[in-house]
């Protein structure tokens, strides 16, 4: 994705118009510094014609040195030659002139192709400024269906992405009965299903045109409508959808069915984070249960997979204490029932973006800011490919749950 700073907000959104509605845009210098230090995956930034140029070279020249993986496209309403050979100096990308859109746009595609590449060469796999590549996913998941997958999938993809500061994508992996479309009141274009004529032909570019945006900073990848078709959506093709969101936004949320499918294992292939979310009641702990000694099976560091016990005030004779200790595990965080939950579902829009001081939106809240963003901040690195599952052991333990 690129990012478009331009005081003008008319200016803006025609620079937008050549670049996908997608495309983040910014009112101010300052807005842009702010948006680049969260947004550490982004690869493109389009200085428009009213930023004055000195400020747009100088940080040009300062991306360069401390990010170089991050272009910097000037457009310019008359381009000379001193403009050209100041934004040289500058290390500047390309220079476009303001009226020409379809440069503009092919500009900016070779901009995030050397991006690409610059990753793909930097030494150990990392970017050449020292970041981890790409974006961190979050699995949310469960064995037991009813526990609030989708709630806290939706609310904390909302959470992640800080009403625009971070670019958030939310998939919905429920493949036949996904619910990510009706609880945010989507009206997709393109869904999950779109990829699969596409295969293994399937880049960037195509993953975005499937994408529904919901708010400032969150797109979505809906399930498809009809649920026959999820069998025709191959596990390889969800490994590299997601591998191919990681690398496009800051956060990827993936919302589950209560299932070990192999399209689930391939969320946990690409997973930084499993988040495993319970409820006080006998089945679900023992689902739990299971689902916790087939990851310490299969080497899964404990550390990385999170237990989140909602609906936690529930007065339904077992206390979080004798859940941890029959888990042999912690529970990091703790959400409050409330009917005011379900209410906002009802109104398509996450508690956490309708009432965000409410006790439930911020143990949401406070669960993403001190689990995942902290995580990122810290550099954890992403789970090593070799403690990645055998899948016959996943179905085997998965039909005794």
């Amino acid at each position: 994705m690129a990012v478009i700073v331009d005081l003008d907000p008319t200016g803006a959104e025609t620079l937008r118009s050549a670049l996908g509605a997608e495309c983040q845009v910014l009112g101010t210098v300052d807005a842009l510094r702010h948006y680049l230090e969260v947004n550490l995956s982004e690869d493109s930034v389009v200085m428009g014609p009213t930023v004055d140029l000195h400020t747009a070279l100088a940080i040009a020249e300062n991306m360069r040195i401390t990010r170089p993986s991050l272009g910097v496209v000037l457009v310019r309403r008359r381009i000379d030659t001193s403009v050209l050979a100041d934004a040289l100096r500058a290390g500047v990308r390309e220079v476009v002139e303001e009226r020409d859109l379809a440069g503009l746009n092919a500009a900016v595609k070779r901009t995030r192709e050397i991006a690409r590449r610059l990753r793909e060469l930097a030494p150990g796999g990392s970017l050449s400024d020292g970041r981890a590549e790409g974006g961190r996913l979050v699995t949310v998941f469960s064995a037991k269906g009813g526990c609030g997958k989708t709630t806290l999938a939706t609310n904390l993809a909302f959470a992640l992405a800080d009403r625009g500061r971070r670019e958030v994508c939310l998939v919905d992996l429920d493949l036949s009965f996904g619910d990510v479309a009706i609880a945010l009141q989507l009206f997709p274009a393109h869904t999950i299903a779109d990829a699969v004529p596409i295969g293994e032909n399937l880049d960037a570019e195509g993953v975005r045109a499937l994408l529904t945006p919901h708010s400032p900073g969150l797109s979505t990848l809906v399930a498809p409508v009809e649920p026959g078709t999820a069998a025709s959506i191959p596990a390889e093709l969800i490994g590299r959808l997601l591998e191919i969101l990681k690398q496009e936004f800051a956060y990827v949320v993936v919302d589950t069915p209560p299932a070990f499918d192999d399209q689930v294992l391939a969320a946990f292939d690409q997973s930084d984070v499993l988040v495993n979310i319970a409820t006080l009641d006998i089945p679900a702990i023992k689902n739990l249960k299971l689902t916790l000694e087939t990851l310490d099976l299969l080497n899964f560091p404990r550390d990385r997979s999170l237990i989140v016990l909602n609906r936690a005030d529930s007065k339904v004779g077992l206390s979080v204490g004798e859940v941890e200790k029959t888990l042999n595990a912690r529970i990091v965080a703790q959400i409050p029932s409330s009917r005011d939950v379900p209410a906002a579902t009802n109104r398509g829009v996450p508690i956490v973006q309708d009432m965000p001081r409410h006790p439930v939106s911020m143990s949401i809240s406070r669960f993403a800011d001190e689990h995942i963003v902290t995580a990122t901040a810290a550099g954890v690195a992403a789970i090593p490919r070799q403690l990645r599952h055998d899948r016959r052991l996943f179905k085997r333990k998965a039909g005794r749950a």
